[in-house]
């Protein structure tokens, strides 16, 4: 039953590399995306059901058991990101089919997308953090290509900068794992768990431990987020919708895998850290949200701002505030895909991302308006949204903690994030139209299927929230007690 567990890596793998051979064959490339899209759907939820109803399933590659071999492990926290991942590549893909021109199609948008959805599910799936680090890497050179797809001057100097950044990151990822192998000789995450319990988290192995946060840390945008704006403002609307949802989200779990499974010891130290850095990272993203007033650049600047208020619940490392940031994680990921879907249709219509130059688009597309004012309310937390559930778990688990400071914060934050969206439906939507028919440049259609698609989720997953935790609350209770972990992987 294990053997499921490679099925999301290398569906999209196999299928990314297979539509390589038919580069002027847009038509097939999109179908086989769908159909290894919707596969990978299927088995991801069959493997949500087998961790439900029979525990963490671990799959030791060519048979070696941990800590000696390679493990891929499918806990409740792996397996719903590797679920919500791959819907979100779906949706992201079926906004590509209309919004992106041939010359973009017929350079290997598609199977770089499935290479790219490869990597986040492998990230998500590996045992091993050496194998992190590889994952890691098959992510981000795709996304390289994608970044820089279509050779616009803004997006080879942001490519050029996004590259830089992450290869200085790479770079300190592998000193943080040659520090950590030479310290406890193993590189599985279970037996790391088991080795720093015995020989006590000290302060090398701390230091090592705020090295791979800075590493998450840029790769999340959390605190060291000056080079995301940037670079998820250059790329097609499709793939900026894609970055957005999923890219901060490796990061993010990569932080929570490591802090509640590796170095969960000295949390008066490192999660205090987090704590800060998310509090520092949802002020300034807040601030940045408000003052800008392009589309792009606000919409970007509210990835950092949900970056701080997850890890604000992970930091403060409780049943319920884990329970709160998972929940809250999968909420933004289906939003945050949402609202730079629709913003994309926006700057495709009026032919400019700048609040300022538009207006009365409401009368164009009225769908479209108000799937983007759900969406606004969703990023913001207004019940029955889905966010709703996840902010109040959380803030409430600041207040029980004492982190009252930091929950004002994430209160102020959440009324700002409501503002900047919603200045963006006002100025786009409301008002006296500035365009007549031949003004368009584009009709913004391809955003309403998947558009229509994650409203619908995301009212499904905040009246349907009771049904939702309780596979939230499986994964929580794993990152509270590591031991069911080991257990499962080491036995």
């Amino acid at each position: 039953m294990s053997n499921v567990l490679i099925m999301p890596i290398i569906i999209p793998l196999l299928s990314g590399m297979v539509m390589i051979f038919f580069r002027r064959n847009v038509r097939l490339q999109q179908w086989l995306s769908i159909i290894s899209m919707l596969f990978t759907i299927g088995i991801s939820a069959f493997i949500i059901h087998q961790i439900s109803s029979k525990g963490i399933l671990v799959l030791d590659l060519g048979g070696w058991k941990a800590p000696y071999g390679i493990s891929l492990v499918g806990d409740m926290l792996s397996a719903l990101l590797v679920l919500v991942a791959t819907f979100i590549c779906l949706m992201c893909t079926l906004f590509a089919f209309g919004s992106m021109n041939k010359d973009h199609k017929i350079h290997f948008v598609y199977p770089f997308i499935l290479l790219l959805l490869c990597g986040v599910n492998g990230s998500f799936l590996t045992g091993d953090i050496f194998n992190l680090f590889v994952f890691f890497e098959v992510m981000l050179i795709s996304s390289y290509v994608l970044l820089a797809l279509g050779g616009k001057k803004l997006q080879l100097r942001e490519a050029t900068k996004y590259v830089i950044i992450n290869v200085i990151s790479s770079t300190l990822f592998v000193i943080a794992i040659a520090y950590l192998y030479s310290i406890t000789g193993t590189l599985n995450m279970a037996h790391l768990s088991e080795r720093i319990a015995t020989i006590g988290q000290d302060g090398l192995l701390t230091t090592v431990s705020l090295l791979f946060l800075t590493v998450f840390g840029l790769k999340s945008g959390l605190f060291l987020f000056f080079w995301l704006p940037g670079s998820y403002s250059a790329p097609p609307p499709a793939i900026a919708a894609l970055f957005a949802a999923l890219l901060t989200k490796v990061g993010i779990y990569a932080i929570i895998r490591t802090f509640t499974l590796i170095f969960y010891h000295q949390p008066e130290i490192t999660h205090t850290i987090i704590l800060c850095m998310a509090g520092i990272t949802m002020v300034l993203g807040a601030l940045g949200a408000i003052s800008h007033w392009e589309i792009r650049k606000i919409l970007a600047y509210n990835v950092i701002i949900a970056v701080g208020f997850i890890l604000f619940g992970v930091g403060m490392a409780t049943l319920d505030s884990l329970t709160g940031a998972l929940f809250y994680l999968i909420n933004d990921m289906l939003a945050k895909a949402l609202v730079f879907i629709l913003g994309g249709a926006i700057i495709s219509i009026f032919g400019s991302d700048k609040l300022r130059n538009f207006s009365g688009l409401l009368l164009f597309s009225p769908w479209l308006g108000w799937l983007f004012f759900i969406a606004a309310l969703a990023l913001a937390g207004v019940p029955p949204l889905s966010g709703f559930v996840g902010k109040v778990i959380i803030l409430k688990g600041g207040i029980t903690e004492g982190h009252l400071l930091m929950s004002v914060i994430g209160i102020i934050s959440s009324l700002l994030v409501l503002y900047s969206v919603i200045k963006i439906f006002i100025h786009s939507f409301w008002g006296e139209t500035l365009l007549s028919e031949g003004d368009q440049k584009a009709t913004g259609t391809s955003a309403l299927l998947p558009g229509y698609i994650l409203v619908a989720s995301i009212l499904a997953m905040g009246l349907g929230a009771e049904w939702v935790l309780t596979y939230v609350e499986q994964a929580a209770q794993v990152m509270t007690n590591p031991s069911i972990y080991i257990d499962a992987v080491l036995k």
